[in-house]
């Protein structure tokens, strides 16, 4: 099983947004059995980012871990959403 982070700056408002919408998109893909979701703000996640397998961001991250992360904004603006799932399926199926 796949360990799936979804964060933000303060692991409040716009993490949770996302976490709901990537459950209901897992749900809806058949994948929820393969992801355990975990969500959090990401000064409490930089040190152990490499715990995760895939790792979503609402928030900028430092230039060390933008090659591990996969932008969440199209969640929340509804622009590129598509192209964000279609990377967060081919880490989950990887």
């Amino acid at each position: 099983m796949k360990k799936l982070l979804i964060m933000c700056g303060t692991g409040i408002a716009t993490s949770t947004i996302v976490t709901g919408k990537v459950k209901t998109w897992l749900a809806e893909n058949g994948l929820e059995n393969k992801v355990r979701i975990y969500q959090s703000k990401i000064s409490e996640e930089l040190s152990r980012i490499n715990d995760y397998d895939i790792v979503i961001s609402t928030t900028l991250v430092p230039d060390r871990i933008k090659e591990k992360v996969i932008d969440g904004v199209p969640l929340l603006t509804g622009i590129g959403k598509d192209a964000m799932f279609e990377k967060v399926k081919q880490q989950i199926l990887a």
